[in-house]
C-alpha cells in the first residue's frame, strides 16, 4: 500500500499498540459488505467480522457479528439491558467510529465504543475485520478480537 488512508493509518497503529499479529490488506475493491470482503479475500462469508453500529439508548454500541448473521436487536437489547437498539446512520456511525459505513474497524475510535463479540466468529480460525475504509482489512483470530477490543462475548442472532 503506497499511501495509507489516514483512518486506516490510524487502525494498524492501534492494532501494533494492541500487539495483534495480523497486519493491514489493501483489496483491490471496495469490500462494504460481508459477501464482497469474502468473495475477495477467497474465505466463507462467516469469517468476516462485520461492524455493526447500532444506537442502544442512544448510545453507540458496535457489533461485531459473523458475516453469515444478522443481528436480534431485541434480543441485543435484552442482553445489554437497554430499552432499544437501532441501526445507526452513516452520521452517527461517523461520529462515533471516525469510519464509513463499510469500512469501520473494531480499533481506532476518537473514544472507547461498547463492544458486543458475535460467539459465532471463534468458528473460524481466521477471522476478517475492517481497518477503517472500504479498501481495507486485516486477519485476527476471535480470541484476539475479543482481546483487543474488550468486548464482551454473546449471541447476536
Amino acid at each position: 500500500m503506497l499511501t495509507m488512508h489516514p483512518n486506516t493509518a490510524n487502525v494498524a497503529a492501534r492494532l501494533r499498540e494492541l500487539g495483534a499479529a495480523g497486519e493491514v490488506r489493501e483489496l483491490p475493491d471496495a469490500a462494504p459488505t460481508a459477501v464482497a470482503a469474502a468473495a475477495q479475500l477467497g474465505c466463507e462469508v462467516g469469517a468476516i467480522a462485520n461492524s455493526l453500529i447500532f444506537a442502544a439508548d442512544g448510545e453507540p454500541l458496535l457489533v461485531l457479528t459473523s458475516g453469515a448473521h444478522r443481528v436480534d436487536t431485541a434480543k441485543v437489547a435484552a442482553l445489554i439491558g437497554v430499552a432499544k437498539v437501532k441501526r445507526a446512520d452513516p452520521e452517527f456511525v461517523r461520529a462515533a467510529t471516525g469510519h464509513p459505513i463499510g469500512g469501520v474497524a473494531p480499533v481506532g475510535h476518537p473514544r472507547p465504543v461498547r463492544t458486543l463479540v458475535d460467539k459465532w466468529l471463534a468458528e473460524h480460525e481466521v477471522v476478517w475485520a475492517a481497518a477503517g475504509h472500504p479498501h481495507t482489512i486485516f486477519p485476527t483470530s476471535y480470541d484476539e478480537l475479543v482481546r483487543i477490543t474488550g468486548g464482551t462475548p454473546v449471541e447476536v442472532e
